[in-house]
């Protein structure tokens, strides 16, 4: 799977979409192929996954991490599986967020293990095994819904309104993971991130194939401090101007904006130059939670000398959350993965 994503693949579909659209049709074929026919394990409790459509940021965290906290809320001992892209453990691994680096396990799963248990996996099975161990009784995936590794009891994908599903095209063409159809045939439902339009057309199909349609808003978490404030605004995500869409939300002015990749691990050289340019004109350091779980994770490993401490301690998060249309919406989608593992374990059974 492609790390970065270039910048046409969220673009009018241009030359470089239609010269790598041959590769994209035969990555689509075995992506599609895989989805369609893979031999997938069957969990002993519910599993909800939930994926998207393309590669790259939709709002997956902070969705099931909301799933999670209505899970809870009923009773139940939800847990998260996630493979744990961005980290260096490449054995299946509780995540305790005392002691993980995110050089370890990922910066996403540090984030979920705050939520519930977190257990970060290459081998889908084997960590959904792990998971089952530690007593959780309902599996939240995050990603993983193109592996075709475990047997769904839900499968919710999320769009983002205003990216849509970019040029359209399978990667390397474009940022889709398998074939629409497929995909939509495996899904359950359904989530709109946002009021804009970019995402609709693929809503529309979702609806006519009887697919449920969720929306929702990811919110910002602001005391109202930072309203006024001039700031410098920093993110290491896949789509960073969404972030600084929530940042001017805020009230607060952005005067300078730096953009690392998904995933970045700042170098001595990138964390002075965030705090020396925020000293030279006043301005008050901004993150995201998933950058600012990397500089926790880091602080006190550097060499001497280091600033990372520094840059830990000054930072501001804005922390987000999300708000759904219907605030029964993850109930919905738990009662729906519990009705359907009770039928699966049921004719797995023999009852």
């Amino acid at each position: 799977m492609v790390s970065e994503a270039p910048p046409f693949w969220w673009e009018k579909s241009g030359w470089a979409a239609r010269a790598l659209s041959p590769l994209g049709w035969i990555y689509g074929r075995i992506a599609g192929r895989r989805m369609d026919r893979a031999r997938r394990w069957a969990a002993p409790v519910p599993v909800l996954c939930v994926g998207n459509f393309t590669v790259g940021g939709a709002g997956k965290t902070p969705t099931a991490i909301a799933i999670a906290r209505a899970a809870r809320g009923r009773g139940l001992k939800p847990g998260f599986l996630s493979r744990g892209y961005g980290g260096s453990l490449d054995v299946t691994t509780l995540v305790d967020p005392r002691h993980h680096r995110a050089l370890e396990v990922g910066d996403e799963p540090l984030l979920l293990a705050r939520a519930a248990p977190t257990v970060i996996s290459r081998k889908r099975v084997e960590g959904a095994q792990r998971l089952v161990a530690e007593g959780v009784d309902l599996i939240i995936m995050d990603d993983g819904f193109q592996s075709a590794r475990l047997v769904f009891d839900y499968a919710l994908l999320v769009i983002d309104s205003r990216r849509g599903i970019g040029n359209g095209h399978l990667v390397p063409a474009g940022p889709v993971r398998a074939p629409l159809a497929q995909q939509l045939r495996h899904a359950s439902a359904l989530l709109k991130i946002g009021r804009d339009g970019a995402a609709d057309p693929v809503v529309r199909t979702a609806a006519r194939a009887g697919k449920g349609v969720f929306v929702a808003d990811i919110v910002h978490e602001d005391d109202g401090s930072l309203r006024g404030r001039r700031v410098l605004a920093f993110a290491g995500i896949a789509d960073p101007e969404k972030f600084y869409r929530t940042v001017r939300a805020t009230g607060a002015e952005i005067v300078v904006s730096r953009d690392f990749p998904d995933h970045h691990h700042l170098d001595e050289d990138e964390i002075a130059s965030l705090l020396d340019d925020a000293d030279a004109s006043g301005l008050l350091l901004v993150t995201t939670a998933k950058d600012r779980v990397r500089l926790d994770a880091a602080h006190g490993t550097g060499h001497p000398g280091s600033r990372v401490g520094d840059l830990a301690r000054e930072v501001r998060v804005i922390d987000v959350d999300i708000v759904f249309d219907d605030p029964a919406a993850p109930d919905k989608m738990i009662d729906a993965a519990l009705a359907a593992a009770r039928r699966r374990l049921l004719r797995r059974s023999g009852a």
